[in-house]
């Protein structure tokens, strides 16, 4: 289909040199998601290059669009409609990009416009006027050809010299344990891949969860590479300064980036290392259309642009796992004998039964007897990091009685205690229940059934007196904390970095991380685990790990592998048993929201064009619509996906009213 005008007169004149552009255009339409033909003026001729940004004429209005591509001759025989503008000469879309988004609507049964807004932020016309087009002359800086922080990696020196001779491996890559110096931690180590890659004459791009980890790696990169080598993309830095930032990268100022979710598209120069940190962190997935995930993201833009790939983390993500199963990535560790001396040594409390004869509720306390024994042995030489599964004071309340869990009589929503002598509120409406009666055996009392971060640092504050109670977590979440002794108190992925390592750290509750509803409840322990365990000083140095609240039966993965420091035996366990299942990233799943009857004949189409298993559809809670899950292959998968855009794309053209939600769950190895 092609956009004509009768406006057009003259568009074609002889003078302009591929007078024909093909344009992407902002439709918002899934049935619209192609290019579309459009006539370049004389005037726009020079402007008009491939990655501008322009206004064009479309079903009677004027949309955005981007050129992508300029044409001798167009396929259309009539007369196409003009450019109506060119909003700026910034060639903000590069080739790499636009395939990276095409590939990645294909995949993800989404639109490429969906992508391209994720991946090109909007135009700040002050930035790019305030921005000078040449780039600065660079600055110089130094590197050692040894790199401390990667010499305890078995592989690790094969790894930074592919980096320097610009190839392209890609490593799944487990962080050294223990509290070490920023010299050798994590972020040093990220800081000197990326200074080898520079050495190469190639850029790079580094993805973490969030600003803690972002403000890490920034001054590991100052310390490495000197200033004025990288720019930060962060959503918290404001319109104007993020697009500043990112239009140096455009332009070549820089040659490094580092940012959250979104700097996985930051169009680098001569891209030749993409660095995705904690790749099991759920903030690298978006929760915007289309769903997709950092690391994802990262391994195709790898492969269209040549460049090198690691996955980094203290953990090993399933997603990770699977990719060096197949062969895709090859797996960076420590030796188990590097493990086991400078990881802290970590216990089960009440896993002896000599502590058992001591305290019979050793395994059911919160704070056990062995848990605070350790936690005052090391406030003597330290701080001692507390990790809270939960936020908040009391999150969660059942009937004292009966133990139903307690909720809202307005809307049935789960109520919880804000201060110790306020009156239970509902999480959902924010409506207080003073005069709250069980419906299942009418008791007015209420129990907590998980205690959070505000309620423990008051009850540790009264259990080791004189020492300072600092938290860490919503609203409040400290970056670093002294070394001197005191109680930290810190939701997950909250904990601050102690200077010098902390002494202890006990991790409480650990019943409402491993009893999660969800197919990632061991990985993703042990994830949050094992972050909060790598700020503990080593073994020999005395660091300790307390697991309070673990299972009495012992039957916690997460729980073995944290003992032996061993995420990787997790991660390929995790992956057989899903193998097993058909569950993901084996097979691929797509998640369908809507109406019955839709849901059912996409069920039958699906079927149909991939093979596709279906479950359901079923009610959703709120009875309004209904929810259909797709299970294929791997290999299948771009079928199911095709099918799913064409159901939109005939939804779309049909104006269908009834909503429709289409989410592609892909862990794809291959």
């Amino acid at each position: 289909m092609t956009v004509t005008d009768a406006t057009a007169s003259g568009a074609q004149a002889p003078e302009v040199s591929l007078p024909v552009a093909l344009v992407v255009v902002d439709t918002g339409l899934p049935h619209l998601d192609r290019p579309f033909e459009y006539a370049v003026p004389q005037a726009l001729s020079d402007a008009a290059q491939p990655g501008v940004r322009v206004k064009v004429r479309f079903a009677g209005q004027d949309l955005p669009g981007y050129v992508v591509e300029r044409r001798a001759r167009a396929e259309h025989t009539g007369r196409l409609a003009p450019i109506r503008s060119v909003v700026s000469e910034e060639q903000v879309l590069r080739p790499a990009i636009l395939r990276l988004a095409e590939e990645l609507a294909e995949a993800y049964a989404a639109t490429v416009g969906d992508v391209l807004r994720l991946a090109i932020p909007p135009r700040h016309a002050r930035a790019e006027r305030a921005l000078p087009m040449a780039a600065p002359d660079g600055a110089d800086f130094t590197l050692s050809t040894d790199p401390a922080a990667w010499s305890a990696y078995p592989a690790g020196q094969a790894l930074l010299r592919r980096l320097i001779e610009g190839d392209a491996p890609a490593a799944a890559w487990c962080a050294a344990p223990g509290a070490v110096g920023p010299e050798e931690d994590w972020p040093a180590a990220i800081a000197e891949a990326v200074g080898l890659t520079l050495l190469g004459g190639r850029g790079s791009l580094v993805v973490v969860p969030d600003h803690r980890d972002v403000e890490r790696v920034d001054a590991a990169l100052v310390r490495v590479l000197g200033p004025g080598q990288h720019v930060r993309l962060t959503a918290d830095q404001g319109p104007q300064a993020r697009y500043t930032s990112w239009l140096r990268v455009l332009r070549g100022h820089v040659p490094v980036a580092i940012g959250t979710r979104a700097a996985a598209y930051a169009p680098v120069d001569r891209l030749g290392l993409i660095v995705v940190w904690d790749d099991g962190d759920d903030l690298h997935e978006e929760p915007r259309a289309p769903y997709v995930h950092s690391a994802d993201v990262a391994r195709r833009r790898a492969a269209i642009e040549g460049a090198a790939l690691i996955l980094g983390g203290f953990g090993r993500s399933v997603r990770s796992q699977a990719l060096v199963e197949s062969g895709a990535v090859r797996s960076v560790t420590v030796t188990r004998a590097y493990a086991r001396d400078h990881a802290p040594a970590a216990t089960v409390a009440g896993e002896s039964d000599t502590e058992q004869e001591r305290d019979a509720g050793a395994r059911s306390a919160r704070l056990p007897t062995p848990a605070w024994r350790a936690a005052k042995e090391a406030l003597a030489s330290g701080p001692v990091l507390i990790q809270v599964p939960r936020r908040g004071y009391v999150p969660s309340l059942a009937c004292r009685t009966c133990r139903a869990r307690a909720r809202c009589p307005n809307c049935q929503g789960p109520l919880k205690l804000d201060a110790a002598q306020a009156f239970p509120s509902c999480g959902w409406c924010s409506r207080q229940a003073p005069g709250w009666v069980c419906p299942v055996c009418e008791g007015t009392q209420v129990r907590s059934l998980v205690i959070g971060a505000r309620r423990t640092a008051e009850e540790l504050g009264r259990a080791f007196p004189g020492f300072a109670v600092l938290t860490s977590g919503a609203g409040t979440v400290l970056s670093r904390v002294p070394g001197r002794p005191a109680l930290v108190i810190a939701t997950p992925g909250a904990e601050p970095v102690a200077d010098g390592g902390y002494a202890a750290a006990l991790l409480l509750d650990a019943w409402a991380l491993l009893d999660r509803p969800s197919l990632d409840a061991q990985p993703e322990t042990l994830r949050r685990w094992l972050a909060a365990a790598a700020l503990v000083r080593g073994r020999s140095l005395g660091g300790v790990v307390v697991v309070c609240g673990a299972p009495p039966d012992g039957a916690a993965p997460a729980v073995d592998a944290l003992i032996r420091w061993d995420p990787v035996w997790l991660a390929r366990n995790e992956l057989t048993a899903r193998a097993e299942l058909g569950l993901p990233p084996v097979a691929v799943f797509a998640e369908a929201t809507g109406d019955r009857k839709t849901l059912a004949e996409i069920a039958q189409r699906a079927g149909i064009a991939s093979g596709a298993t279906a479950f359901g559809p079923l009610a959703l809670p709120s009875g309004d619509s209904h929810r259909l899950l797709l299970r294929t292959t791997t290999e299948a998968a771009p079928g199911l996906s095709g099918e799913l855009r064409a159901i939109r794309a005939e939804r779309s053209a049909r104006k269908v009213a009834e909503p429709l939600r289409i989410r592609m769950h892909v862990d794809d190895p291959d």
